[in-house]
Order: C-alpha cells, then sequence, then structure tokens
C-alpha cells in the first residue's frame, strides 16, 4: 500500500503541499526566490507555521517581487515588524531585503534559476529513500550551494535551509518511495 511522506502529518493544508508542491521542479525565478525567502523564516520554527501564513507574507513584501524588495529601507522594515500576519523579525526582514539585492546582482549575471540548476545540471536528483529517517538534513551539495548563495551575500541560507529548499523547490526528490508522489514528481524531472 502506497504511503504518503509523513513529515505533512493530516493538517489539510500540509497534505496539499506535500501532494501538490513539494518536489516539483520550480524554475521560475521569482518562486525560487520567494521559496527561497519563505525557507529562511521558517528557521527555528515549524514549517507548517510558515505555511500557513504564507498567503500573509506574499502580501507583506508585494507578490515576493525582488525589484520592489531591493528598494525598501528602513520604513519597510518598521511596517513588516508592525505586520501580525507575518513571522515578525528584524533580521530576517532585513536579510530579506538583502537577499533581493544579492537576487538581482545573480540574475542579471546568469539569471537565478540557471544559478541555482546548474548545481544538478538540470535535472533534478532522484532519491530513493525508503524511510523518512533516511532523508538527511543537509548534503555536501547544499553545503556547497549554501557557500556559494552566502558568498553572493544571501542571508539565513544555511546547509539545513538550503537543503529544505531543494527539495521543496525540486532541485531533489526526498519523497519516499512508498510515497504516491515520489513517482509522479520523478516523471516531471
Amino acid at each position: 500500500m502506497a504511503e504518503r511522506c509523513a513529515w505533512c502529518g493530516t493538517d489539510p493544508i500540509y497534505v496539499a503541499y506535500h501532494d501538490t508542491e513539494w518536489g516539483v521542479p520550480e524554475r521560475d525565478p521569482r518562486a525560487l526566490w520567494e521559496k527561497l525567502v519563505l525557507d529562511g523564516f521558517q528557521a527555528g520554527l515549524s514549517w507548517i507555521t510558515i505555511l500557513k501564513k504564507r498567503e500573509n507574507f506574499r502580501a507583506a513584501f508585494e507578490g515576493f517581487h525582488p525589484e520592489t524588495v531591493a528598494r525598501w529601507g528602513e520604513a519597510d522594515v518598521a511596517r513588516l515588524l508592525a505586520d501580525s500576519g507575518i513571522v515578525r523579525s528584524r533580521a530576517k526582514i532585513e536579510a530579506t531585503i538583502g537577499n533581493a539585492r544579492a537576487y538581482l546582482e545573480i540574475a542579471e549575471r546568469e539569471g537565478f534559476d540557471h544559478f541555482l540548476w546548474r548545481y544538478v545540471d538540470g535535472a533534478p536528483i532522484q532519491n530513493r529513500f525508503r524511510t523518512m529517517a533516511d532523508v538527511p538534513a543537509s548534503t555536501a551539495l547544499s553545503e556547497r550551494i549554501s557557500k556559494d548563495l552566502k558568498k553572493a551575500r544571501f542571508r539565513f541560507c544555511g546547509p539545513t535551509i538550503t537543503y529544505a529548499f531543494m527539495q521543496a523547490v525540486g532541485l531533489v526528490n526526498d519523497h519516499i518511495i512508498t510515497c504516491p508522489a515520489h513517482d509522479r514528481v520523478a516523471r516531471l524531472g
């Protein structure tokens, strides 16, 4: 019998995210940046917390358009710190503004999507883990991408956050092999 990845539990929002988004190869640069930002906000929190606030984040960050966010200053930081619909962390908010600027530099140079997808030669890594216990929290590749993101002046992108991001955007397929989504996502690669 097929068994869904256990991490999503039974919460309908989490199950829908698992079944329709997690692990699906994302190639839109803006969407990739949004997911990296949200994974950074998740640091120290559970993903379900961020997922339930995602629409609030999208409204507060004006659709996660890096060109807009990169121009923000202290007044915008203050506005976001007063927004109870998001995670109100000055460090994470300021990092997001800086990360928008870093994104734009990469986008101009080579494209953010190309920057990320080149680490896997354009095709998702197809893992075949049998249990959630087999799935690593980080890998040598997530450490390398994290280091390169930091070199590009990104923040809140350590190896563990980067690996969670890689899983979310389909750079790796970490659905366990008994999960109905594993083969479906593998075919999308």
